[in-house]
Order: structure tokens, then C-alpha cells, then sequence
């Protein structure tokens, strides 16, 4: 688990979280890939700390968190984030009755049964007479079924509970969940010590990658080690345009659309104006059309929510071409006509 140490723009944040939160219950916003996850469980490791204020990474205590052992932390998290991650820790489903994997797809919720059962593990004594923390994360993977089941432990917490729910956008949860809870927000680093941080980890063209990654450096990191060159991801808006969709094919369809929804965002922005986010601005062709690149953003919006559907890549991305290559090559018509 990379800790502050390894991240050190966590450091103030944790200190700041580790000394001033009082209640029971705290949703931690951030991006995934600015360190959400890490600080969450280190700021879990510190209120489980044994020699305070920690987490000092010597005691016991602080050694059982490390090993993703310790009797009185829980970590919910979907089977696909426990696959991804490689994530030691107690099995939420993802072994058959056998004990043999299970072939079906890995969940991408957290199931309701895991929830009920962190809540009887709530209202059991402290092993190791701290506290008991349950983590989730990403909270917003729980369905309203497993959502409102955990209502009633934030209403009415165990002696020395705390729940931590880590999502990076808190509108996804439902309200009753979100007035029960203090808020925190964990900002991705400045641009200049995302940048030297990156380059100490010996990243290739920090500044476009970084970008790609909206600002969050270990996003930036991910994108290097699939392979994605800053080269590559400045010169896809234009590929694109010529009618040349075979990076994006590669790719798993998530992160396909997720590419396209950068790629609708900085295109609107330049339409009107704006500064884009994702890519340089002279890497994007004009598109003068908001109203289309509106309908266009909706249709991604409407496919991204159904991206767990056993979609043909293909064919949905040849449908979100069609409706996209029209608007760049009228505007390269124009471009030509004027010339």
C-alpha cells in the first residue's frame, strides 16, 4: 500500500483528517487516481493506530492494516476493484461454494450481503480495543438495496464505530446517506509537483499523459503502464477526426468511452471559448456546433451507463463515430472552402 510517504501530497490531508474529524461517519471525495483509496486507508490505519497520533507503521496495530488483516478494519470494495487491485484481504464473493474461482464476470457493485454482514461485524467487541473502521470504496458502487441497508448503522453507529466512504462524486450517493455523513475533500496535487513527482517515477512526457489523466498523477502513472504514450494521446483527437479509430478499439470499451466523454469535454470548451482539460488545445479540431456536441455528449452519457452490457465494442463505437466524424469533417469543409 503506497502510504504519504510515497504520495506527499497526502501528508497535510491526513494530518488534517487524523486531528480534526469528530464524528462517526465522513465521505472522503477525490479522484481515484489523485490517491482516494490510500488515504482513506491510511487515514483508517491512523484512528487503528495503537501509539498515537500514527499511523507510525511499527506497532502491531498499524502492521495488521499494512497486512490487510487487522480484526477490526473492513474493506468493502466490488470483486472488479479486488481483481484489479490484487486486494489480499477477505473474500466478498468472488470464490464458488467449492472454494474454486468463480468464473462469472467480477461484480461491480458492492452486494448487499457484504453490507449486512459488516454490520453484525460492526456490533461485536473491538479486538484489539481501538475502534472499529468499515471502508468503502468506491461507495458509490453500492445499489439502493445495499445502500439503505447501511442507513441505519450511520443513524445509530456502534460504540467507537466510523464509517469512511470513499467516492469520487458524492452526488452519486443517495441523499439519506449523504446527510448522515461529514464531508472531506482530497485535491488532486498542483500541476508542478504532479510533475516533478512524475518524473521522479521515470514517466516519459509527464506534462501529456498527466492531462490525459485530468491533473491526477497515479491516473497519469496507470495510463504509462497500459502502454499510452504522450505522443500517442495528443495526436488521438486528430486521429480520430481522419476516421482512424483503431486506438480506441484496442481498449477496453470503459476506457474507450471514457476518452470520448475527455475528448466531447474539450470540445465543447474550445466551442465556447474555454480552456480545454484534457488535451492541448491545438491537438483538437474545430467544432463550432454546441447543440450537436450536446446531443453527442448525451448519447455518451446514456452508453457509459450501460458499459457492464455485453456490448459488441465495435459496433457501438462505429455508432458513436457516425455521429461525431459528420461534425469534424463539416467543419473541415469550411476550413477548406475559406481557404
Amino acid at each position: 500500500m503506497r502510504t504519504e510517504k510515497d504520495l506527499p501530497w497526502l501528508a497535510e490531508p491526513l494530518r488534517q483528517l487524523r486531528d480534526g474529524q469528530r464524528g462517526h461517519a465522513l465521505i472522503l471525495q477525490g479522484g481515484i487516481g489523485a490517491g482516494l483509496l490510500e488515504l482513506a486507508l491510511r487515514l483508517a490505519q491512523a484512528w487503528l493506530c495503537e501509539q498515537p497520533p500514527g499511523p507510525c507503521d511499527q506497532c502491531a496495530g498499524c502492521h495488521l492494516v499494512l497486512a490487510h488483516t487487522h480484526p477490526d478494519l473492513k474493506v468493502l470494495m466490488p470483486e472488479s476493484w479486488q481483481q484489479r487491485l490484487q486486494w489480499s484481504g477477505e473474500d466478498e464473493g468472488g470464490a464458488a461454494e467449492d472454494g474454486s474461482k468463480s468464473k462469472k464476470k467480477p461484480s461491480r457493485e458492492i452486494k448487499v450481503e457484504a453490507v449486512r454482514q459488516a454490520i453484525d461485524w460492526s456490533h461485536t467487541s473491538n479486538a484489539r480495543g481501538q475502534a472499529k473502521v468499515l471502508v468503502l470504496f468506491p461507495a458509490d458502487a453500492m445499489n439502493a438495496v445495499s445502500a439503505n441497508a447501511l442507513l441505519k448503522t450511520l443513524e445509530e453507529p456502534a460504540p467507537g464505530m466510523k464509517v469512511l466512504l470513499a467516492v469520487e462524486d458524492p452526488e452519486h450517493l443517495l441523499p439519506t446517506l449523504r446527510s448522515r455523513c461529514q464531508r472531506s475533500r482530497l485535491a488532486p496535487p498542483d500541476e508542478t509537483s504532479a510533475l516533478a513527482w512524475l518524473g521522479q517515477q521515470g514517466l516519459a512526457q509527464p506534462h501529456a499523459l498527466l492531462r490525459a489523466a485530468g491533473g491526477q498523477p497515479l491516473g497519469a502513472l496507470e495510463l504509462a503502464s497500459q502502454g499510452l504514450s504522450g505522443e500517442a494521446w495528443a495526436g488521438l483527437p486528430r486521429q480520430l477526426a481522419q476516421g482512424d479509430w483503431a486506438m480506441l478499439a484496442s481498449w477496453p470499451l470503459p476506457q474507450a468511452l471514457h476518452t470520448l466523454q475527455c475528448l466531447c469535454h474539450d470540445l465543447m470548451a474550445r466551442s465556447c471559448g474555454g480552456t480545454p482539460r484534457y488535451f492541448p488545445v491545438e491537438a483538437l479540431p474545430a467544432v463550432a456546433d454546441w447543440a450537436a456536441l450536446s446531443e453527442w455528449s448525451r448519447e455518451l452519457q446514456r452508453v457509459r451507463r450501460h458499459e457492464d452490457h455485453p456490448w459488441q465494442a465495435g459496433l457501438v463505437l462505429e455508432s458513436l463515430a457516425q455521429q461525431l466524424l459528420p461534425l469534424l469533417r463539416k467543419r473541415a469543409s469550411r476550413a477548406g472552402a475559406a481557404a
